[in-house]
């Protein structure tokens, strides 16, 4: 690990923490791990899910790197599937691409993305349905993070 990548795991890791102590403290919100895909690995990355009021939820995303052969800018797009990372519906139930993804440099630090989803925090924490991070379409369309969202 270089040294550019070990400082982004670094404040990561921290911002990270921070999260997991304000998720300790409110029950309202969900934390999941991303676990890289085999398309990208060494990088890390999680997500916290909060009530957004009206029904919806709110995403917050923290990426720690993407695999060298992204171009830049970087644009990544998000969506819920059914199922678990291990076995993704068909189709993505929610496309969170409103608003797509996009960064010059993910490794010049760690930066945070907000989006949100128009299903209530209460449906996704039932289960069955997995967060997928993906590349763009000139990038291979590859998924380079997952994870299951549960009930915290």
């Amino acid at each position: 690990m270089n040294k550019t990548n070990w400082i982004s795991f670094t404040v990561l890791l921290c911002c990270l923490t921070g999260y997991a102590t304000a998720g300790s403290r409110d029950e309202n919100v969900v934390l999941v791990p991303l676990r890289a895909t085999s398309a990208n690995t060494g990088h890390i990355a999680q997500a916290a899910l909060t009530p957004n009021g009206n029904g919806h939820t709110g995403i917050s995303l923290f990426i720690g790197g993407v695999p060298e052969t992204v171009t830049v800018p970087v644009h990544l797009y998000t969506y819920i599937y059914p199922g678990t990372c291990a076995a993704l519906g068909e189709r993505p139930a929610y496309e969170m691409n409103q608003t797509v993804i996009q960064n010059g440099n993910l490794g010049s630090g760690v930066p945070a993305f907000e989006k949100r989803v128009a299903v209530p925090l209460e449906q996704l924490r039932a289960g069955g349905y997995a967060l997928v991070v993906r590349t763009a379409p000139a990038d291979g369309f590859v998924n380079i993070f997952c994870g299951d969202i549960r009930s915290a």
